[in-house]
């Protein structure tokens, strides 16, 4: 049984968002204020870029080399920078006699094309880094910001909890202690039995990370460039009135991304992932989670060893970092910022130790519910179905489970409803719950064995 929380972490839960000096993040790009917040100052000059420029000319040369001509406003659009710094860096381009004026489209807009000599440059680029679009921000930049959006992560308290979990049948002490993570920004490691809300409550968590970050499209590492955006988990948010396009574009506005990793996982994802073809590498799921919420599902039906995946863990849970690896074998560190939840329904003593069960934040078990519960969850579901319930149909299905000695699960209400819903559908008559209709429900559901 879990223990009643202190006074202490009672306060914990009702916490106000922390005010952030940024001067004290270093590294931290010049900052603008808008409406609700800070955005990444927009680009004057190319002493305000935190690369070299070398690094935005070979980009610029490597664009320029994917069509046949363009103009500047093409290019700065693909860049993400702003047109006055494009042409520059393609007048640089021009002087080295890498490309050529067509003529001009309009202020701090010309039309060009490459040179022979040009495309000659491009493909020797190509070849060290082949890759070409937004422009990359530094690690060092990047580093900042996830500071930055850890100290300004916004108070989670109780309320805000209860109601992410509001579809979810739990106990108070569940509530509480999830409720404690996601507050705490610390690690939560989940187990029980299969289909007790494990995944459910990893993934509801997500809805309390509150407001909005900004990531950049890449990374510069020296002439190395790593992918942090993927449009499959981060997703752009409506920019706030008056900011347009007055920030920084390299960076875009996300909601707070949530990574789900499940069985498929392997070892090799868990580092920077390297393109031989396209020659520039791919973030692995972690980082791409930094400053969101990272879930393992099935953790321990991995196709690797769990043990390995669990020393593979230990410095970053205990330290906030993590080290990943260039081809060329050096080692970066980056941040390791995000509520990371952790959920198995196998033995704990099979797919963990007591080192890594140390360095998570907090641990719940959730079991299998009474048969007051599951009577609980199968009304709750049934009322989202405007499903009428008649009297004793859920003391027949728990009859049922105790005649065929089956565990009562969680999910398994839900499951029932919704086959008696594709029954409802198949004949063509109204949605309702009578002994025909949940009989065959169960027996799709359970092969009537």
């Amino acid at each position: 049984m879990i223990q009643q929380l202190t006074d202490e972490q009672q306060q914990s839960l009702s916490l106000t968002t922390p005010v952030v000096d940024d001067s004290n993040i270093e590294n931290l790009p010049s900052m603008i204020d808008f409406q609700s917040g800070k955005a990444p100052a927009p680009l004057t000059s190319l002493d305000d870029v935190d690369v070299s420029p070398r690094i935005l000319t070979d980009l610029a040369c490597k664009l320029a080399a994917t069509v046949s001509q363009f103009d500047t406003a093409w290019a700065a659009s693909q860049m993400r920078l702003p047109l006055q710094l494009v042409e520059k860096l393609y007048w640089n381009l021009k002087q080295e006699k890498l490309v050529e004026v067509l003529g001009q489209s309009g202020p701090f807009c010309y039309r060009y094309a490459m040179t022979n000599l040009g495309r000659q440059h491009a493909l020797r680029l190509m070849e060290i880094c082949g890759y070409v679009g937004p422009a990359p921000v530094s690690l060092e930049s990047y580093v900042a910001m996830v500071a930055r959006a850890t100290e300004t992560r916004p108070a989670v308290d109780l309320a805000e909890v209860r109601e992410a979990l509001g579809e979810l049948v739990l106990p108070e002490d569940t509530v509480q202690i999830a409720s404690l993570a996601a507050a705490s920004g610390r690690s939560l490691f989940l187990f029980g039995p299969a289909g007790n809300g494990k995944t459910s409550l990893g993934r509801a968590l997500h809805k309390v990370m509150g407001d909005a970050i900004w990531l950049p499209h890449c990374i510069s590492v020296g002439d190395t460039v790593i992918r942090l955006f993927d449009s499959h988990c981060h997703h752009p948010v409506e920019l706030p009135e008056g900011l347009s396009g007055n920030y920084d574009q390299r960076w875009s506005l996300i909601k707070r991304p949530m990574i789900v990793a499940g069985g498929e996982m392997t070892m090799d994802e868990l580092d920077l992932a390297y393109s031989p073809s396209l020659r520039f590498y791919e973030a692995p799921p972690h980082l791409k989670a930094n400053g969101g919420l990272f879930l393992i599902d099935d953790f321990g039906r991995q196709r690797i060893d769990p043990h390995e995946l669990l020393n593979r863990w230990i410095i970053p849970l205990e330290n906030r970092i993590d080290h990943l690896s260039l081809h060329s074998g050096q080692k970066i560190v980056v941040p390791f910022e995000m509520l990371l939840v952790v959920a198995t329904n196998l033995q704990v003593s099979d797919v963990s130790d007591p080192a890594f069960l140390r360095r998570m934040g907090y641990r719940l078990h959730l079991q299998p519910p009474t048969a007051e519960k599951y009577a609980e969850i199968f009304e709750a579901y049934a009322q989202r179905l405007n499903l009428a319930v008649p009297e004793g149909a859920i003391s027949g299905v728990l009859s049922r489970y105790e005649e065929e000695n089956r565990d009562l699960r969680a999910s398994e209400p839900r499951d029932l409803l919704e086959r008696v819903r594709d029954i409802c559908e198949l004949h063509r008559k109204p949605l309702q719950l009578d002994s025909e209709t949940l009989n065959l429900a169960w027996n799709g559901y359970f092969g009537g064995t």
